[in-house]
């Protein structure tokens, strides 16, 4: 690599590397803040119009700048798995599907034995997500097909999936889709309508037209239908000035002397000529918090390589790789009695349905790991399909092509990128299939492993694993395929046990201890304060449907809590959304490459959507998070941040730690202890994150009276439903020098809407040191009928009775959760560490002979 540029390196709040689900969310939450915001892409813009068609084009749409290939394909081949990901300004958001689903609640494990060893756990869950999926909706415009208005409603294949599911007996649905179908939100869905831009309006500057059911969607929507992230959270970003910088592509990172990072990173500047990374300059920006948003690939390979500068990163790196269970098949000549049933995969965009197969999790016994099955399209390029002055040398490059990966597969160290020779087989012509594509995703087994062989990315992962899961869906899409009369086909790689995902997940896993992830719950590196992970690299397993909402969603908690962490805890509700009303003319920002000054002041210190009070209080320490350690403290580890520029630099300083309680109660009883022992008893658990806003007011009031958010698991009673407002009291007051109370009053609505609360205490009395782990691990609870406070309590009706347990396992997961936020936070922590001794002290420590 060519040596750095001379000269002082310039500096910015935060750089956010990549601009897809994560770092598009990230660059708008932090500029939209107040903070400067560098945002690097090594791809390229491309507005509505400029996204290849012709063959010639497509033949050259891959990513191999080695080949002077800068297109918006990045193809890989691994040991058991292909992949497509993206290149350009907006990222996976580009050629993905538009679907927007949520993770499905129950598919938030936690300690769920995967086969073939080892546990698969979620540190967050949909509560805590909820919130950040409703931004992220909002934000990207998220609609159902409009199956039933014209021109929409004339859509054979949508159709053909809700036939398929009825006959099953499966549940099928239109899944939420980034598209615009109407010009405007409330207006009438039509085909061609001029969009109206919202008040930021568009980085592009050119006119958008809504969804004309081409099947384009894959392969970039040159109508600016697809609300791709470029048309919305980019544009934002920019809009509030972030620096979007294209052709930029990242190449190390390291810890900067005296706090923050250094980026180095590459100019693409001339997208012609064939170049190595070692003839290129290197340019390098410095930063007090680094986001990587580069999707599983870019971002583990950056960590990766970057490891030796990172000392202590969590030996989890490159652990939990999966491709979110994707399965891609085909259905050929169906057929409804004799004629010929019309599926018509190239009508309406690639998805527009969702089959759901439930999960053994959901409380269906027996049923395996859930999946879904979508339909799938394909544009209808009729001059491809016979393409006739292309047909002479198909055959003779597709045969090349097979030859080289049947060599390279023997070989010891195969180059993983494909993109060159896929380009030279599509050359300037292509083969395309005439049937309906059925795409499978699920909860797979994550025991992939990412890693360098010769300093190339490679990938360790097999199907044997989740042999039960792909047998499973395989046999389901035959079923849909003996409905329709059609036909079946597996993927002819799938003869080797091979699949192709344009889903790719983990490699920086998010976990509760450094020791099993690379990062916490809310996306910070173990270890490295100041450093996020945003993107699907920080998932700790496969999240089943289509992950791009989820990954959103977690970078949109990661920039609330990262803004928190700053001071900037307080934002006026008012959030911009991708459905604005649009700005007189239309006008937007100007470019790309420059930042966009509008003149507007900044909205400062967000905490989120307008709608998101009462869902938890997601905009402290959030519900669930298990997400607290950093290893090493931050003060500790002599890599503490600096304050971001403009902050509020208050002087307070919080302490936050998650704890996980279980048991049961029993509804109709009174007492705790009843309840544990009745045979009648029901499961009931909670898990909350406590928090005190200030520490030492905390430790200096008589009640030590906290914050608890998270959520109560009432089983077959509603299940897991987020707690509305919570209080926790640790060693309060209770009559006398030799006892004290642990209180807890959770307020929560259960599965039929009626208010509930859950009050609990922990008696701490005077003992033997041998009754510490018994009194403060033993909870005693009584459900109460509504929102009750204290001094109401005595006359209110108990619902249930019971008590909970910290287990062993979850306690020790609970003390690497703690963390500070604010000045001398180590210093903080051990005064509260001090407190909590004593205390213990006056209650089980020796009678005085005084």
């Amino acid at each position: 690599m060519a040596a750095r540029t001379g000269g002082p390196a310039e500096h910015a709040d935060a750089v956010v590397v990549g601009s897809g689900f994560g770092g598009s969310v990230a660059a708008y939450r932090l500029a939209e803040a107040g903070l400067s915001v560098v945002l690097l892409e090594r791809g390229q813009p491309y507005p509505p119009g400029s996204f290849p068609r012709s063959p010639r084009q497509l033949g050259r749409a891959f990513w191999d700048p080695a080949a002077g290939l800068y297109g918006m394909y990045d193809v890989w081949s691994f040991k058991g798995c292909d992949s497509v990901v993206s290149a350009g300004l907006g990222g996976g958001s580009l050629i993905y599907a538009n679907v927007l689903l949520r993770k499905d609640e129950h598919w938030f494990v936690d300690e769920q034995p995967m086969p073939g060893g080892g546990y698969e756990s979620w540190p967050v869950s949909r509560a805590d997500l909820d919130p950040h999926y409703d931004a992220v909706e909002r934000m990207m415009g998220a609609t159902p097909y409009p199956l039933d208005a014209a021109p929409f409603s004339d859509t054979p294949k949508t159709h053909a999936m809700q036939d398929a599911a009825a006959e099953l007996g499966l549940r099928c649905e239109l899944p939420p889709l980034a598209v615009s179908f109407a010009g405007r939100p409330g207006g009438a869905p039509g085909v061609g309508l001029p969009i109206a831009e919202p008040s930021y309006g568009n980085l592009h500057g050119r006119p958008r037209r809504t969804c004309k059911l081409c099947g384009e969607c894959d392969i970039g929507c040159n109508e600016g239908a697809k609300n791709s992230l470029d048309h919305n959270y980019l544009s934002a970003a920019a809009h509030h000035g972030a620096d979007v910088r294209t052709a930029r592509e990242v190449k190390a990172i390291r810890p900067r002397p005296g706090g923050g990072y250094e980026v180095d990173y590459v100019h693409h500047a001339d997208l012609t000529v064939r170049r190595k990374a070692r003839q290129q300059p290197v340019e390098t920006i410095t930063c007090d918090r680094l986001i990587l948003g580069a999707g599983t690939y870019g971002t583990t390979f950056l960590l990766l390589k970057s490891r030796t500068a990172l000392p202590g990163l969590s030996g989890a790196l490159g652990t939990r790789f999966s491709g979110n269970g994707d399965l891609l098949t085909f259905l050929l000549n169906a057929r409804d009695r004799e004629r010929v049933r019309p599926l018509d995969a190239s009508r309406g965009p690639v998805i527009t349905s969702a089959i759901r197969l439930p999960d053994e999790v959901d409380g269906v016994p027996g049923a395996g790991r859930g999946a879904y099955i979508e339909e799938g399209g394909y544009p209808g390029f009729t001059d491809w399909i016979v393409h006739s002055l292309d047909v002479g040398d198909a055959v003779e490059r597709a045969v090349r092509f097979l030859w080289d990966r049947f060599v390279e597969f023997f070989k010891d160290a195969p180059d993983t990128n494909l993109s060159k020779e896929i380009s030279d087989l599509i050359g300037d012509g292509a083969l395309t299939v005439s049937s309906l594509p059925l795409l499978g995703m699920g909860r797979d087994t994550a025991d992939g492993r990412l890693h360098l062989r010769d300093g190339r990315l490679a990938a360790d992962w097999t199907t044997e694993t989740s042999e039960e899961l792909f047998t499973r869906v395989r046999k389901t899409m035959q079923g849909i395929a003996d409905v329709l009369g059609a036909e079946y086909a597996d993927n002819p790689m799938w003869f080797r046990k091979r699949i192709v995902t344009v889903h790719p997940l983990g490699g920086a896993p998010m976990a509760d201890h450094p020791g099993r992830g690379v990062c916490d719950a809310f996306g910070e590196v173990h270890g490295f304060p100041g450093l996020y992970i945003a993107d699907g690299a920080a998932m700790p397993g496969p999240v089943g449907p289509n992950p791009s909402l989820t990954i959103a969603a977690h970078a949109d908690r990661m920039a609330t809590r990262l803004l928190e962490g700053a001071g900037r805890g307080a934002r006026t509700p008012a959030r911009t959304t991708a459905r604005d009303v649009p700005a007189p003319g239309g006008a937007g920002a100007a470019g790309v490459s420059v930042p966009v000054r509008t003149g507007a002041e900044p909205v400062g210190g967000s905490t989120g959507s307008p709608d998101r009070a009462g869902n938890g209080a997601a905009y402290a320490p959030e519900p669930g998070s298990r997400g607290g350690t950093r290893g090493p403290s931050a003060a500790a580890s002599g890599r503490t941040p600096p304050p971001l520029a403009g902050s509020a630099g208050a002087a307070a300083t919080s302490l936050s730690f998650t704890e996980t309680m279980k048991g049961s109660v029993t509804y109709g009883v009174a007492d705790p202890r009843a309840g544990a022992a009745d045979p009648g008893r029901e499961p009931l658990s909670f898990r909350l994150t406590i928090t005190a806003d200030d520490v030492d007011r905390f430790l200096a009031e008589p009640e030590h009276e906290a914050r608890a958010e998270g959520w109560v698991d009432t089983a077959a009673r509603g299940g897991r439903r987020p707690v509305l407002r919570g209080r926790f009291n640790l060693f309060a007051p209770a009559g006398g020098e030799d006892r004290r109370l642990m209180k807890y009053r959770l307020f929560f609505t259960d599965g039929e809407d009626r208010p509930r609360t859950l009050t609990g205490r922990k008696n701490v009395l005077h003992g033997p040191p041998t009754r510490i782990w018994p009194d403060t691990s033993t909870l005693y609870v009584r459900l109460l009928d509504g929102h009750v406070p204290e001094d109401a309590e005595a006359d209110a009706a108990v619902v249930a009775a019971g008590v909970l347990h910290i287990e062993l396992g979850d306690f020790a997961r609970q003390l690497a959760t703690f963390r500070t936020s604010g000045p001398d936070g180590a210093g903080k922590l051990l005064d509260f560490a001090r407190f909590f001794a004593g205390e213990l002290w006056e209650v089980y420590g020796p009678e005085s002979d005084d």
